[in-house]
């Protein structure tokens, strides 16, 4: 028997997030397949899911259905297609099962992709035990806890993606990245780049979100909040002869990507990653003329580079920095309302099954 969370509708996670226990699950013979049935050991939570939960722009669910996809567990059962997985192999979940069904790992998932990936087209993985299709699995770090590796689906491949999706423009020695606040991508980011000795400034709103960032690696913060108008130009001014940063995290949209078209330098890179500010002004695509960059939107990345961040993790020992409060399954309304008041850092994590958590 299973414990699982089912978001009913689209009303806002307080009113549609059902808790339910004694759920029924699919034996090893009823596995379809390219099935597999997985023991989940924990999860965690991005601003996606409060978007999907409020019927925002990532559209409409496909029913009742599990939420979340970032999550990491043990195989119990496959189905007789599947030869990449065995029982008892530690895996952790990649998204967008359906375009890499279709169109192999390589693939990025572009916005149409969106309604079919977990947690929103598929049952996601705030649940203590599930069927997912083989594509939507690689194997887990093994050298990460299981509450580090259910970070990596979304947040750490976008962060790999914005640091070395670009061939030519690969984050490395020399490289100066600008990342936005203390959320699971910038932080991801910035443990990424100073791995590859990349120099790192990020802003942020307060002197002990500062020093935490300082200690994970950040040579440089500037404050957003006691500089609102100008902090970018503040950041600008940390760089080599003033020039501007390669590459840009912006995690706000439109409330910041102003700023960051002012922080990036002549033939940077603006990684437009996310939308966790206010409604605001759209900026014009013609400003990207204006600061001679490129502008980069991306929906995390592919499955292949899942895996290759779950290689790079293993051969340098990261490991990825989490929020100081940890929830349980059943709390999961609770982890909700901690990433919607933003007083997270880094990931927001849930423990599901706690033997091996």
């Amino acid at each position: 028997m299973s414990r699982r969370w089912i978001l009913t509708g689209q009303e806002g996670f307080e009113v549609s997030l059902k808790y339910e226990q004694d759920v029924q699950v699919p034996s090893a013979d009823d596995l379809g397949p390219t099935e597999v049935l997985v023991k989940i050991y924990s999860a965690s939570l991005n601003y996606r899911e409060l978007v999907i939960a409020r019927g925002g722009v990532n559209g409409p669910i496909s029913g009742p259905v599990v939420p979340g996809c970032d999550g990491a567990g043990v195989v119990e059962a496959v189905g007789s297609e599947v030869k990449d997985f065995q029982v008892e192999d530690r895996v952790v979940t990649y998204f967008a099962p359906r375009l890499v069904e279709s169109s192999g790992d390589n693939a990025f998932p572009g916005h149409p992709d969106v309604t079919s990936m977990l947690g929103q087209g598929i049952d996601g993985v705030l649940r203590s035990k599930g069927v997912f299709p083989a594509a939507a699995l690689v194997h887990a770090p093994t050298s990460l806890g299981w509450l580090q590796t259910a970070t990596l689906p979304c947040t750490w491949v976008t962060a790999w993606n914005s640091l070395f999706g670009i061939k030519g423009k690969e984050a490395g020695p020399g490289t100066w990245v600008l990342v936005q606040g203390t959320g699971g991508v910038s932080i991801a980011t910035l443990q990424l780049a100073r791995a590859v000795g990349a120099t790192v400034v990020a802003t942020t709103s307060t002197d002990d979100k500062a020093a935490r960032l300082k200690a994970l690696g950040a040579t440089h913060t500037v404050n957003y909040r006691s500089n609102p108008d100008n902090w970018a130009q503040e950041a600008r001014s940390l760089t080599p002869d003033k020039r501007g940063f390669d590459i840009v995290i912006d995690v706000a949209g439109n409330e910041t990507l102003a700023q960051s078209l002012t922080a990036v330098r002549v033939d940077g890179v603006v990684m437009v990653i996310g939308m966790v500010g206010g409604h605001a002004e759209p900026v014009p695509l013609f400003a990207a003329m204006l600061h001679t960059c490129i502008v980069r939107g991306i929906i995390a990345g592919s499955r292949s580079q899942l895996r290759e961040l779950v290689s790079f993790i293993d051969e340098n020992k990261i490991t990825p920095a989490i929020d100081d409060v940890v929830f349980e399954l059943a709390e999961v309304k609770d982890a909700y309302r901690r990433l919607e008041e933003k007083r997270h850092f880094a990931k927001v994590v849930i423990k599901i099954n706690h033997a091996k958590v």
